[in-house]
């Protein structure tokens, strides 16, 4: 087998990948810039199995390095790594003919994993293709993003109708959106509509226009959506809630690529992309005759899952300051910063509104919070109120925001309210942990028995199981 070429300015990138492909006696050679590869490449050198290369080193890039073996050796796979995991590198990377990308830090397994499967690829001689593009509104570095940012990456070079499933308020219009960008039909228009926002009566006539005449007020011929979106893309918003008679008109439009205007008898061609998106379990609505079987499978051809915001708690903070930066720019003031309890409390909130909730959290406190530094008890009300769940890394830290928040609505008496907390979780699981024996609890926690009882007095705990087990071990 040939090689597996490593390209990574980093040494110790380089060193991981070494000693792992040494240890599964997988042959390999490293270099430290995209240039030294290239010229080992034109010095005749025989391409390697597998390339892994970093995205951004001096010189010329990893995508630069990605276009021009791609153009020798279309059938070689080419993994690309990044500590930038966002959708830009995704699309660029895909559409350059990556088999791949690795965010960085990666799992060593993990890595391995993915350059067996490409040394498999290289033998059966696959490749891919395409070129580049840019929506820095999606960010995000957790595996669930990471999975939609190879969807939209693999999109790119495609015409399919594509259905977008998540929560309300999770992004999927800027996901539709981006699989419109990096979709060959990018420079034609971009057409959204929520079905749920519609009048029954007027959701034929958005979607297909009228002709003159066709009902009371329809003054003028007007196109609908369908045609202005000619050659380009049309996002069906909801689609879940859309009447089942719009639902067979639909069908037929994607059936046969026909449609008809309100009160027309020409039929127009449609050369439209369809992304469909929903909240809703469409498998349940079609099993209730909520919605057409044959429609979802018509749209149900390449499905998106985004995911909510408390499946990607790792990425709070980030979108956090990208909001409150935006705010700032859209608003015209400076911007303000969160401190890191702050960011951490946010990380661990439930979110229901998701990316939305938290963008409008974010404009609310570039207007409300006093300070340049966003703390917790800027927060509003309605969160600092809210249970954050223990995602700190450590108790003291998860102790702190907990302060914080008890801080932050003045109510007096903390440190009362957190010591007596914290001895009776401390009481209660050592009386678990001795079947209810005092003198061993009061050992094991390295107290006296006296002060063990008294405790239990003042805390209110219940000693009855207690003073039963003292009694049977007496």
């Amino acid at each position: 087998m040939k090689p597996v070429w490593i390209v990574d300015d980093d040494k110790s990138i380089r060193w991981v990948l070494e000693k792992t492909l040494a240890r599964e006696q997988v042959p390999f050679k490293s270099f430290a810039s995209a240039s030294e590869a290239l010229s080992q490449l034109d010095l005749g050198a025989e391409p390697p199995q597998v390339l892994v290369s970093d995205i951004r080193m001096p010189g010329e890039s990893g995508l630069d390095l990605l276009k021009k073996v791609k153009l020798r050796f279309p059938a070689l796979p080419v993994i690309i790594m990044t500590a930038y995991s966002d959708l830009d590198s995704a699309v660029a990377a895909f559409q350059g003919g990556a088999f791949e990308y690795l965010p960085k830090p990666f799992d060593v397994d993990q890595a391995l994993e993915l350059i067996r499967r490409a040394i498999d690829e290289s033998l059966h001689q696959v490749g891919a293709s395409g070129e580049v593009g840019l929506v820095p509104e999606i960010l995000g570095q957790a595996p669930a993003m990471q999975e939609v940012f190879r969807a939209i990456g693999r999109l790119s070079q495609s015409n399919a109708t594509v259905m977008i499933t998540g929560e309300s308020g999770s992004g999927k219009e800027l996901v539709a959106r981006a699989v419109h960008r990096h979709s060959p039909r990018s420079d034609k228009p971009f057409i959204a509509i929520n079905t749920a926002a519609i009048p029954k009566d007027l959701l034929e006539s958005e979607l297909f226009g009228h002709e003159r005449g066709a009902f009371t007020g329809a003054a003028a011929q007007r196109r609908g959506r369908f045609e202005q979106a000619e050659g380009g893309t049309l996002f069906l918003d909801e689609i879940g809630d859309m009447p089942s008679e719009l639902q067979t008109r639909l069908l037929r439009v994607l059936s046969d690529g026909n449609f008809y205007r309100v009160g027309g008898h020409s039929p127009l061609k449609a050369n439209v992309r369809i992304i469909a998106a929903t909240h809703q379990n469409l498998e349940a609505r079609v099993k209730e005759g909520l919605f057409r079987e044959d429609l979802f499978h018509r749209l149900n051809v390449i499905r998106v899952r985004l995911p909510s915001l408390r499946e990607r708690r790792e990425d709070i903070p980030i979108l956090a300051r990208h909001f409150l930066q935006k705010s700032a720019q859209e608003l015209g003031v400076e911007g303000k910063r969160f401190s890191d309890t702050a960011l951490k409390y946010l990380a661990s909130l439930d979110f229901p509104g998701n990316v939305r909730q938290l963008e409008n959290i974010c404009h609310w406190l570039t207007v409300m919070a006093p300070g340049q530094q966003v703390d917790v008890a800027d927060l509003p009300a309605e969160l600092r109120d809210s249970v954050a769940l223990p995602v700190a890394s450590d108790w003291e830290s998860g102790l702190a925001i907990e302060v914080d928040r008890l801080l932050s609505g003045s109510e007096g008496q903390v440190h009362e309210k957190l010591v007596n907390n914290f001895e009776r979780v401390l009481i209660t699981r050592a009386l678990a942990h001795t079947g209810g024996r005092r003198i061993e609890a009061a050992q094991a926690l390295g107290i006296g028995r006296n002060t063990i009882t008294r405790k239990i007095q003042e805390l209110g705990l219940d000693a009855a199981r207690g003073d039963d087990a003292e009694r049977a071990s007496g």
